[in-house]
C-alpha cells in the first residue's frame, strides 16, 4: 500500500489530505496566520487552583488555561510560573487544555509564548512516517522541520480531482453510500447526531429485520471512516435505521472494531435506552465544521478564490468587499492578506459593507493607478 501526504497551499490556509492507494484517510485544514494553538509552547503563571475541578487556571497571556492536576498542576500554587503546552483547542468560550513541561526551565517573569506547535501538517507527516509529503508551494518548506526534508516534493496540482471530491464532499452533511443508504451529519453545540437513513437501499431489497441489519453493518465501515475524517468529536450519537433496541446492540463489535483504527480511539460507550450508539472522541483541534464556518473561514475562502484568478491585467486590481466581520477577521490573521500580495505582487483592497450578511463576500474589479 502506497500512502502520501499532500499539502495544496491558498492564502492563509494549507489543506493537508492523506491518501492511501487513492482512497482519502485523514484530511486536516492548517491556518499558520490564526493556529489553532495545539502543542503551543507558553510561559504561564498559575492564577486560582480549583480544587472541586482538581485542576489550576493558567494566564497565557491573553487568554488563560486549564492545567490538571493529572497533567503536572498538582504541584502547584497560586503565583508560580510554569512551562506549559497546550494539548486541546479552545472551544465554546472555554480556554485550551494544558500540560505542564517540568523539563522546560520557568524563567523569567513574563507571561507569554515561547513556540508554536508544529501543525497539523507535521503531525500528519509524523503519524505516517514512510509516507512522500507532496506540496505546491515551495515556501512551505520554509515552515517544515528538518527531518522532513528528505521527504518532500513539489508540484503544481498535488490533489487529483478525484481527491478534490472526496474533500469537498466533507463540507456537506449528508454523504451518499454505494447501495443508496445515506448518512445525515448534524453537529449541536452539545453533540453530534448521525441518522442512517437506509430507504435507498431497501428500495429494492427486503424490508425485514434481516434486510435492516445488513445494510446496517454495511454502513458502519463509512460511519467510521466519516468520524475521522471530518474529526467529529466529543459526544456522538449513531441512530440506526429501522431496528429494534436489542437488534442495534448486536451492532457494536462491529462498531467497536471500525473505530479502533482512528488514532485519538474513539470510544463505543454502549447504546442508549432509545437504542442510539453513544460514541466518545477526545477533542484535540477543531473538528472539520467548526473550521468551515464563520466570517474567518468565509474570507480565507474568498482570498482562495482571488488568488486562483490574480492573474489580471496590471492596471486592474482585485477588491473584495464583504461583511465588517469578515474583513476584521481577514485583518486579525497574521498572514493570509500577505500571503496573497506576494502571490499577486500587489495588495488586496478591501471594502467593509454593512449590507451584507455575517458571512457574505464580493470579489469586484477596481481601476488602480
Amino acid at each position: 500500500m502506497t500512502t502520501r501526504i499532500l499539502a495544496s497551499a491558498s492564502p492563509g490556509e494549507v489543506r493537508v489530505a492523506v491518501v492511501r492507494d487513492g482512497a482519502l484517510l485523514d484530511y486536516a485544514i492548517w491556518r499558520p496566520g490564526a493556529p489553532d494553538g495545539v502543542g503551543d509552547l507558553y510561559r504561564g503563571r498559575v492564577t486560582a487552583r480549583v480544587t472541586a475541578m482538581a485542576g489550576a487556571f493558567v494566564a497565557l497571556g491573553g487568554t488563560e488555561g486549564f492545567l490538571p492536576d493529572s497533567d503536572g498542576g498538582a504541584a502547584l500554587t497560586e503565583g508560580d510560573m510554569a512551562v506549559v503546552r497546550i494539548t486541546r483547542a479552545a472551544q465554546g468560550g472555554k480556554g485550551p487544555r494544558l500540560a505542564a513541561q517540568p523539563d522546560v526551565p520557568a524563567h523569567g517573569e513574563a507571561v507569554g509564548l515561547i513556540a508554536r506547535g508544529e501543525g497539523p501538517l507535521v503531525e500528519l507527516a509524523d503519524r505516517f512516517p514512510d509516507a512522500a509529503v507532496d506540496v505546491d508551494d515551495p515556501t512551505l518548506a520554509v515552515r517544515l522541520p528538518a527531518r522532513l526534508g528528505g521527504r518532500l516534493s513539489f508540484g503544481t496540482k498535488p490533489f487529483a480531482d478525484d481527491v478534490l471530491e472526496r474533500m469537498e464532499e466533507l463540507e456537506r452533511p449528508v454523504v451518499d453510500l454505494p447501495g443508496g443508504a445515506r448518512l445525515h451529519i448534524h453537529p449541536t453545540p452539545a453533540l453530534v447526531a448521525i441518522d442512517v437513513d437506509a430507504a435507498g437501499a431497501l428500495a429494492t431489497g427486503g424490508v425485514g429485520a434481516a434486510a435492516h441489519l445488513a445494510v446496517n453493518r454495511s454502513v458502519i465501515p463509512e460511519l467510521a471512516r466519516q468520524i475521522r475524517l471530518r474529526n467529529l468529536s466529543g459526544a456522538i450519537l449513531v441512530d440506526f435505521a429501522g431496528l429494534s433496541v436489542r437488534r442495534r446492540a448486536t451492532l457494536g463489535p462491529a462498531l467497536g472494531a471500525a473505530l479502533a483504527d482512528d488514532p485519538l480511539h474513539p470510544r463505543l460507550l454502549g447504546f442508549t435506552a432509545l437504542g442510539f450508539a453513544e460514541i466518545v472522541r477526545p477533542r484535540v483541534r477543531p473538528p472539520l465544521h467548526e473550521l468551515l464556518a464563520g466570517p474567518h473561514a468565509a474570507g480565507l475562502a474568498a482570498l482562495r478564490c482571488i488568488a486562483a484568478a490574480h492573474a489580471v491585467p496590471p492596471h486592474r486590481l482585485p477588491a473584495l468587499r464583504a461583511a465588517p466581520a469578515v474583513i476584521a477577521a481577514l485583518e486579525a490573521d497574521a498572514e493570509a492578506l500577505a500571503d496573497l500580495a506576494r502571490r499577486a505582487g500587489r495588495p488586496l483592497i478591501l471594502h467593509a459593507d454593512t449590507a451584507l450578511g455575517t458571512t457574505e463576500w464580493v470579489v469586484d474589479d477596481e481601476r488602480g493607478g
